[in-house]
């Protein structure tokens, strides 16, 4: 039996049951995955796990039900709704994304990858699996975990991220127009449940008898990978400003990190400490500071230590928000309120 049609076969029975999948019995029995589904869950998969995911894909198509209602709510529901999701500029790629379709496309995706590469934000991955899991086109969906799987398949040794064009040569010539949305979603499943990054289940791969890292006898070794350079630390102050029962945020800039979304009160970020006299110039506004701790975050291209100041008090320009609503917040900043306000929630 060939490799596709093992991995197939093997698909068949252990798809995952995910809310935005049409697995393979219905799709055999004629049923299509919706555009907008699948796209709206390969941008919310970007970075971020099935298990993370997965409730806000629920939520927003709960609320959202078609790109075309997504394509009017308002920016400011759009990033709350995201909150927690992490790279926030997919947030704001999603409404232009919407917008576009919903405006120029009369609310309905384009059904090629060159059509869907002509929308805004949306990348050659992501026209690439929605051509192929939605429209069933024969298109090369490669993923991190597609090129863990090729790396492992035919022992690529050499190191990502160099090796990705060959990886993608490589799953190319995989790629059929049978069953093309099956198949990128069987390689995406195989690289997720079975052909893991550091503890491949080899005894359940229905392609080992293929894989020549497994044939070698250290699949876990692939791909191959370049010793990363140690993260940048940055430093910052963070000012939780209360009002009896509110707290005061702002809105960050809509361009670069955290671009738009609702905030905690900030110093700049960068490598050296604040001294006491810097953290307080740069405060929201004159009132009592304190010292309430710190929190460490990591984001992908930084780690930051935000020192936590906290006071009661007012200032002009800030957004005030209930204490019970600070959930919206992206996850750093939640991280820090709920810290400086421990004591007090």
């Amino acid at each position: 039996m060939s490799l596709r049609a093992r991995l197939l076969a093997w698909y068949d029975e252990n798809a995952r049951d995910l809310p935005w999948r049409v697995g393979p019995a219905a799709r055999a029995a004629g049923l299509r995955a919706d555009p907008y589904r699948v796209w709206l869950s390969e941008v919310m998969l970007q970075q971020t796990t099935v298990p993370h995911a997965a409730p806000y894909f629920l939520k927003f198509t709960a609320r959202w039900p078609t790109v075309t209602d997504l394509a009017s709510a308002a920016d400011e529901d759009v990033m709350a709704a995201w909150a927690g999701l992490g790279y926030y500029a997919r947030a704001r790629n999603l409404l232009a994304c919407a917008r576009a379709v919903a405006n120029e496309h009369g609310g309905v995706f384009p059904d090629t990858e060159e059509g869907l590469r002509s929308l805004p934000g949306l990348g050659p991955y992501t026209a690439a699996a929605v051509a192929a899991i939605a429209f069933d086109r024969a298109a090369n969906v490669v993923d991190g975990n597609v090129e863990r799987v090729m790396a492992r398949l035919f022992a690529v040794e050499q190191p990502l991220p160099d090796a990705k064009p060959e990886l993608k040569r490589l799953a190319a010539a995989l790629v059929a127009d049978d069953r093309p949305g099956d198949w990128a979603q069987a390689l995406m499943d195989l690289g997720a449940t079975v052909c893991r990054p550091k503890a491949p289940l080899c005894d359940r791969c229905p392609v080992s008898a293929h894989c020549a890292a497994q044939a070698a006898g250290a699949p876990e070794t692939y791909p191959r990978k370049i010793a990363k350079a140690a993260r940048p630390h940055r430093r910052g102050v963070a000012y939780i400003l209360t009002r009896g029962e509110a707290v005061a945020l702002v809105r960050r800039p809509p361009k670069g990190l955290l671009g738009g979304m609702l905030a905690l009160p900030t110093s700049d970020w960068r490598p050296e400490p604040w001294s006491d006299a810097e953290a307080l110039a740069a405060a929201p506004a004159q009132a009592p500071w304190r010292s309430v701790g710190e929190v460490e975050h990591v984001f992908t291209h930084f780690s930051l230590t935000l020192r936590l100041l906290r006071a009661e008090g007012d200032a002009e320009g800030v957004i005030w928000s209930p204490r019970r609503d600070l959930d919206a917040l992206p996850s750093v900043f939640l991280k820090a309120a709920r810290a400086g306000l421990a004591n007090l929630l």
